[in-house]
């Protein structure tokens, strides 16, 4: 029987790929699917769905990366205090990172309109997949930088978090596009590109951790202010904009608890957790 511990410690980089492939990309172009058959979907389903999707990204954000992050800081600098510092930096330069990125690169979304320097000339389908590219790649970098921990207990709960969370998106931006007119197979074709991003997201992170062990808390830090930068600037507001506060926020709330039961479940159930990174 294959020691996963012991594969994730000694072909990261590998893992990395596969597992941001299969739960960025394979995992959205599979929630985009009934886009192929499906002509509609009615809009509060699909704010549905987004805003679970988002309560699964903040679940993640806070147990599958933060509370690494700080395991793993405190054991390197130890003191609670000082790896609570570094970590806050770490979240805030991520948090700015995805800032800089959405106020620069020209984008498109489907309740906000358009965003970003440029890109006026740009076909409008495109727009789109730029959006969904900004929101993706966080998720992808988690990944990776799971993958790098070299810890199944890090990696395999964000990888199935994401996973998770990625069919509803995939689903729900598909549908979206559909509504804005567009064909079956290029909406579907949109929403799959828009996942694969996250394998590039992968790549980097594992990257990063492969630079030295000291900068994975940091990274794990990172990764959770990309990813929470894009809740609350992006999802959110989008799914509050029809009038479906209650129902998106209740939504969200099954997506929270629905990833922190997961979390706990699947770190109980392997070995090799931040303690032992």
């Amino acid at each position: 029987m294959v020691d996963l511990n012991s594969l994730v410690r000694e072909s990261a980089f590998t893992v990395g790929l596969i597992a941001s492939f299969l739960g960025g990309t394979v995992a959205t172009a599979a929630g985009a699917l009934p886009a192929l058959f499906l002509r509609s979907l009615r809009a509060t389903t699909g704010n549905d769905l987004l805003s679970f999707a988002a309560g699964i990204m903040l679940a993640a954000t806070v147990f599958s990366l933060l509370i690494p992050s700080l395991a793993i800081a405190q054991a390197q600098l130890g003191g609670a205090a000082l790896a609570g510092a570094a970590c806050i930096f770490a979240l805030l330069l991520g948090g700015v990172a995805l800032w800089f990125l959405h106020r620069l690169a020209p984008h498109e979304h489907f309740t906000k309109g358009h965003e970003g320097r440029g890109g006026a000339r740009w076909p409008r389908v495109w727009l789109f997949v730029a959006a969904m590219t900004i929101h993706n790649f966080p998720e992808g970098l988690s990944i990776g930088v799971g993958a790098g921990s070299q810890s199944l207990g890090v990696l395999l709960p964000v990888t199935v978090g994401i996973g998770l969370q990625n069919v509803p998106e995939g689903l729900a931006v598909a549908m979206a596009l559909r509504a804005e007119g567009y064909a079956r197979h290029v909406s579907f074709g949109a929403a799959a590109l828009s996942g694969a991003v996250e394998t590039v997201g992968g790549v980097i992170g594992v990257g990063l951790t492969a630079i030295s062990a000291a900068l994975l808390p940091g990274a794990l830090a990172f990764a959770a202010g990309a990813m929470l930068f894009v809740v609350s600037n992006e999802v959110i507001p989008e799914t509050h904009r029809a009038g479906s506060g209650a129902r998106a926020t209740a939504s969200l709330m099954l997506g929270f608890a629905l990833m922190m039961f997961l979390d706990t479940a699947l770190a109980g159930l392997v070995s090799g957790g931040p303690a032992d990174t």
